[in-house]
């Protein structure tokens, strides 16, 4: 699956589709199925953190103009996570080194279902 020009393999099993970029903001849609849920019959907090993690990956991958590695991500659940949720990430800071950035996600109906910050280091060859 392509996210926003780069393939991301695991976006795909994850049913992540890219919405596109504003403003350098990313958006994508995370269409669950029922292998991303938990015991509970929520979305799993690794299928949230997936979602969170690629929409910050996004933004600092557009930000660097390079691939970007995660090397640091804190993640606060809000609410459960019920059906497709979508998320936006954008970059708060970029130094040549490291970029930070936030990701949230939210429902269908708008609430917010978790938020997260992280650190990315472009993967200059």
């Amino acid at each position: 699956m392509t996210i926003l020009g780069a393939e991301v393999p695991f976006a795909s099993y994850c049913g992540i589709e890219d919405l596109g970029v504003t403003d350098g903001v990313t958006r994508l849609k995370m269409s669950p199925g029922p292998h991303h849920t938990n015991n509970s019959g929520t979305l799993h907090g690794g299928a949230i953190c997936t979602l969170l993690d690629v929409a910050m990956g996004s933004a600092a991958r557009l930000r660097a103009d390079a691939p970007v590695m995660t090397i640091d991500m804190h993640v606060a659940f809000l609410s459960a996570g019920r059906g497709a949720l979508t998320a936006e990430g954008r970059v708060i800071r970029a130094g040549r080194s490291i970029i930070f950035v936030e990701a949230e996600a939210r429902a269908e109906d708008g609430e917010i279902v978790a938020r997260s910050s992280g650190v990315f280091k472009p993967a200059r060859g």
